[in-house]
């Protein structure tokens, strides 16, 4: 594995021979090396990448890694991971061998991780702190299962941090119609909360919603993408989870607002955004109007945890709601358990109702 100087430059290069992934041999060359022990440590980690050798450096196989996942996840999801990665993963590991990484390492970058504090003295959340570690275990994950790294020193480690416990704050009915008449000054804003509340769907399918998107004569509205502003490009992309994807049936006095909206929107087409705006306009209302209502200011997220609340007041069975907005029915039950306190009432009165009968039937 020769490296050559380039006399014109003064800087090193490698250049040599490979056989690809289908076996064709190929040719590869990288100039600009100051050193020639730089440039043949380069071609090293170069051919064991190529070979999925795990005794290539961390940083080697995260590039691997990227490369496997990045045409399989939505572009924001992407960016979020990648940014978990270069900024807080890749700094501490990425010179190791990833075959020679232990749990005893990924301690010692847990306790450095948790130990960070930003300007203000503030450390990362724990949630935060869970979510940066589920990301270094997924890459372990990702060498066990499709490279044969024997084991995950991840999750050996065990994790920090926490799943998110924070109160899930929402708003009533009343709450939500003392905002909504706040709402009556701006148009475009009465009608995205509107929607918002009464529909329960997340604010990224809402900003993507287009005339073709309902039927008001029957009263649907369909959810088949969702929006999101990325760097400065708007981008629609599919829905969260497969199960987004869904037909959801509007009250009748909805259907009469939408209508009126769209009279106000000139010219639109049927594939035009009828909620030009962005998330940051809609949390600016959000505060606006809640301090004029004098209603506990939540998030935007929280009209749709505020209507799956409504519906559960209403009587309907998490199935019902799961569908309607696009979840699981397990999530239901175990996420909003403590809104249904009259369904376990109602349970503790039937083992009450049925033990009582199997007793009428022993005296017999």
């Amino acid at each position: 594995m020769p490296a050559y100087k380039d006399k014109k430059t003064g800087k090193w290069y490698a250049s040599f021979y490979f056989s690809n992934w289908n076996g064709v041999r190929e040719k590869k060359m990288k100039r600009g090396f100051q050193t020639k022990k730089a440039a043949l440590e380069w071609e090293r980690e170069f051919l064991r990448e190529s070979k999925a050798d795990l005794d290539m450096k961390f940083e080697t196989f995260v590039g691997l890694y990227v490369s496997d996942l990045k045409q399989r996840l939505k572009e924001n999801t992407f960016i979020t991971k990648e940014n978990i990665i270069y900024k807080k993963i890749l700094p501490f590991f990425k010179d190791k061998k990833i075959n020679a990484i232990t749990a005893k390492d990924v301690i010692k970058w847990q306790n450095q991780i948790m130990a960070y504090r930003d300007e203000n003295g503030k450390g990362y959340s724990p949630t935060y702190l869970k979510i940066i570690h589920n990301q270094l275990s997924a890459i372990f994950n990702h060498a066990v299962r499709y490279y044969d790294l024997k084991s995950n020193p991840a999750a050996k480690a065990g994790h920090m941090g926490e799943k998110e416990g924070a109160e899930m704050l929402f708003w009533t009915k009343e709450e939500y119609t003392k905002f909504s008449d706040e709402m009556l000054d701006k148009p475009l804003s009465f009608y995205s909360f509107e929607v918002l509340y009464w529909c329960g769907i997340r604010v990224g399918e809402l900003l993507a919603l287009t005339p073709e998107d309902f039927d008001l004569e029957k009263g649907l509205l369909r959810i088949n993408k969702s929006y999101q502003r990325i760097g400065k490009r708007d981008v629609i992309t599919e829905p969260k989870t497969k199960k987004s994807n869904r037909i959801i049936k509007m009250p009748k006095f909805l259907c009469e607002e939408i209508a009126e909206y769209l009279k106000t929107l000139y010219g639109i087409k049927s594939n035009d955004r009828m909620f030009a705006v962005t998330k940051s306009y809609l949390h600016h209302e959000m505060t606006r109007g809640a301090a004029a209502a004098g209603v506990k200011r939540i998030k935007i997220h929280g009209l749709r945890h505020s209507h799956i609340s409504h519906l559960i007041d209403l009587g309907f069975s998490a199935v019902a709601i799961a569908d309607r907005v696009g979840h699981e029915s397990i999530d239901i039950t175990y996420r909003y358990a403590h809104l249904f306190p009259s369904k376990q009432i109602d349970m503790a009165n039937k083992l009450d109702d049925e033990r009582n009968d199997s007793n009428a039937e022993s005296v017999r």
